[in-house]
């Protein structure tokens, strides 16, 4: 399984994600593409920016040639506010209290430079994107809404963006979800947050850090401070890691294929105020995948079926190797009474073979199932991360003796390439297997030493 793992020891913005993003191998063309199918007048600036001696990429987000970051007051020493160690939105809302005869009465902040939630929703929706980027950045969205609503006790359509933070906040959050579901994984994990500490001025005052909308969208999240005296974590970083249905643990037995680093807007003394974003496969301590070749012992489980739905069948099958099984297929079969059925074949380590004859059981109409063990040969297997213009692709190759037999580009990755992209999947194909080729290609410098070599050699024996 292939899973992204952020590390939010310097907390997590929006502005952070898209850095690591980049950083990573993510296209800079794809998210200034994204950007400009928004139509809202924005624009993006990349740099690389040192933070504590770490090298990481940063991201502005411009409107008329001005940076959209919310501007905050400097910390003052008697006050004990804390400017903010990343780019962040705070809301204005409708709110509520109680006058002095008990009455309530409620105050809504309509700014004539403000967007509410389904005008927001409306742009993310005109805009060409990924469907399921879509859904992601609209969902975050609302989870910050639903936030903002339930503090404050207003309808959800009473909160309302200010104009330049609705900008930021809306390219951070849609270029989030592009870049992230570019990637190509089945998981995200994030670490404990770190939410910083101290406070952080508000539209009514100033409050502890984390902000109320934050610590709200944090619930059952593991969180912690470790006492620097900023606010780490945004309310649009918090927002885009529920969207993402990130799951939280510390960090996974992983074979790590690519590594980015994004930078927050300030650069505190002795604290390296950037996001780590790891990518790669999860491997299975408990029984490795043979990837060194030779032969191991597999469970095998068959059934034939001749009364159920091919939809059901379809949906089976997803399951099964979603729950771990390395190979599943299905043949024709021909059954008793001359009735057309299938048989059914599942292959799977010892260790899972309970879980899989559970499956079979519960979502199929089998009432048996046969179970034998095989050997199974195997090539050495390894995935060669290879740079295209989209891009990381993961090439296969298979070696007998350690000489290459076949190689070839991962599918889901250039799937997901050709989907975000809107090019040919063929077209993402062809460019992998020529990038890969032209990538194991001897450096025109080794070439010279070899045949300098070669020249020495003759030279010694004439």
């Amino acid at each position: 399984m292939r899973v992204a793992y952020f590390e939010c020891f310097s907390g997590i913005s929006g502005d952070m994600i898209l850095g690591a993003l980049l950083h990573s191998g993510i296209s800079e063309d794809l998210l200034q593409r994204t950007v400009a199918a928004l139509n809202i007048g924005a624009e993006l600036r990349v740099s690389r920016v040192d933070r504590s001696g770490i090298s990481a990429t940063r991201i502005d987000v411009l409107v008329d040639g001005k940076s959209a970051e919310p501007q905050y007051e400097p910390a003052q020493s008697h006050n004990h506010h804390h400017s903010h160690a990343n780019d962040h939105h705070h809301h204005d809302a409708g709110h509520s209290h109680a006058s002095s005869n008990g009455e309530h009465h409620e105050h809504t902040h309509e700014h004539p430079h403000s967007r509410s939630l389904s005008v927001i929703r409306e742009i993310i929706s005109k805009a060409q994107l990924p469907q399921a980027a879509r859904q992601t950045a609209i969902r975050a969205f609302e989870l910050l809404g639903e936030a903002e609503a339930g503090i404050h006790n207003v309808p959800i359509e009473s909160i309302h963006f200010h104009e330049v933070g609705a900008v930021d906040a809306i390219v951070d959050i849609v270029c989030a979800a592009v870049g992230c579901h570019a990637l190509g994984v089945d998981e995200f994990i994030c670490s404990p947050l770190n939410v910083g500490g101290g406070t952080v001025k508000c539209a009514h005052g100033e409050f502890p850090v984390p902000a109320p909308a934050t610590l709200a969208l944090l619930k059952g999240a593991p969180v912690y401070s470790s006492g620097v005296k900023a606010e780490l974590v945004t309310p649009t970083g918090a927002a885009l890691i529920r969207a993402l249905d990130c799951r939280f643990s510390a960090f996974p037995a992983m074979n790590v294929e690519s590594i980015g680093y994004g930078a927050g807007s300030r650069n505190p003394d002795g604290h390296a105020n950037v996001l780590r974003i790891s990518i790669g496969e999860l491997m299975d301590v408990a029984q490795p995948t043979d990837t060194e070749g030779g032969h191991e012992e597999v469970t095998v489980l068959e059934t034939t079926i001749d009364d159920l739905s091919p939809q059901v069948m379809g949906y089976v099958t997803e399951r099964l190797l979603a729950e771990g099984a390395l190979e599943v297929f299905i043949v024709p079969a021909q059954m008793k009474k001359n009735r057309p059925g299938s048989l059914l074949t599942v292959l799977c380590q010892e260790t899972k073979a309970a879980d899989m004859r559970a499956i079979l059981f519960r979502e199929t109409s089998t009432i048996g199932i046969r179970m034998r063990r095989e050997r199974r040969d195997c090539l050495e297997r390894t995935l060669v991360p290879t740079v295209t213009q989209w891009g990381l692709v993961r090439v296969k190759e298979s070696r007998l003796n350690g000489t290459i037999t076949n190689f070839a580009p991962e599918y889901e990755d250039c799937r997901c390439i050709a989907e975000v992209n809107s090019v040919p999947l063929k077209q993402v194909q062809q460019e992998s297997i020529a990038a890969y080729l032209a990538q194991k290609q001897p450096s025109p410098s080794s070439d010279a030493a070899a045949d300098k070599k070669l020249a020495s050699t003759k030279s010694h024996v004439a």
